[in-house]
């Protein structure tokens, strides 16, 4: 059966999705969820970091043309930047959308650039959650890397899940893939890494705001460190994307 996602209550196609789905592997999730009418228009997120190659392959692999939102929060690495770049070029992305905050909200909201010392939450928000939300009015979907191992509310993730009142899906192809995983699908198939992991930067984000990892630490120890900060804050409550992180879960 197939849905309209403009007539099909978003809940009723994703337990559709789900239940057709159920046993299928990554890149089959994927080649089903980008061109399955139930699904609708999709799109993915990738920050290009230090995993995101192996789901950007496999994205490459199934389609090529499939949208990519990658926020240049104009505080990244970079090497980053310069990453983003030739990952797109050497897995042959032909549509990759560089997302920049706001000009008048930076000059507004941080002319110093210094907004992330005193209240990084509000510096994510301009930087990153708003224009990833505008970014996203035009897509019914969006593929995300979640994985159930992350813990969290992520333990009983599905391929398939209803985003909140937005009427938009989240697809997970990776959700059922192990910690070791990613390491391996990017060894097999020779993807270059993040330059800044084998200087001691398991988890990538802004430069201000990650610092190196020692051995033996949490792997995201270095994001916000020193901070009552876990997360970038994309996430959505009663329809709109908030700032701050949330208990149970992240985007």
């Amino acid at each position: 059966m197939r849905h309209d996602p403009q007539i099909v209550p978003i809940a009723e196609r994703v337990a559709d999705l789900n239940r057709r789905y159920a046993h299928h592997a990554a890149i089959d999730v994927l080649r089903h969820a980008l061109k399955d009418p139930a699904v609708g228009r999709t799109a993915m997120v990738s920050s290009f970091g230090a995993e995101s190659v192996a789901l950007l392959h496999l994205v490459a692999v199934v389609d090529p043309t499939t949208p990519v939102l990658f926020l240049d929060t104009e505080m990244l690495f970079a090497e980053t930047l310069d990453y983003q770049r030739k990952v797109a070029a050497r897995l042959g992305l032909t549509d990759v959308r560089v997302l920049h905050p706001d000009r008048e909200d930076a000059a507004r909201l941080d002319p110093d650039g210094l907004l992330h010392r005193s209240d990084p939450d509000a510096c994510c928000n301009f930087r990153k959650t708003v224009p990833l939300a505008r970014a996203l009015d035009g897509f019914d979907a969006w593929i995300t890397g979640r994985k159930r191992f992350q813990g969290g509310a992520r333990t009983s993730l599905d391929f398939f899940e209803e985003e909140d009142a937005t009427g938009r899906i989240k697809v997970n192809p990776l959700v059922h893939w192990e910690r070791g995983d990613v390491h391996d699908y990017m060894e097999n198939n020779r993807l270059p890494k993040h330059p800044l992991v084998s200087k001691g930067y398991p988890s990538i984000g802004c430069e201000p705001c990650t610092s190196r990892v020692a051995p033996g630490e949490d792997p995201r120890a270095g994001r916000w460190r020193g901070q009552d900060k876990a997360e970038c804050g994309i996430h959505f409550v009663n329809g709109k994307m908030v700032r701050g992180p949330l208990k149970e879960d992240a985007a």
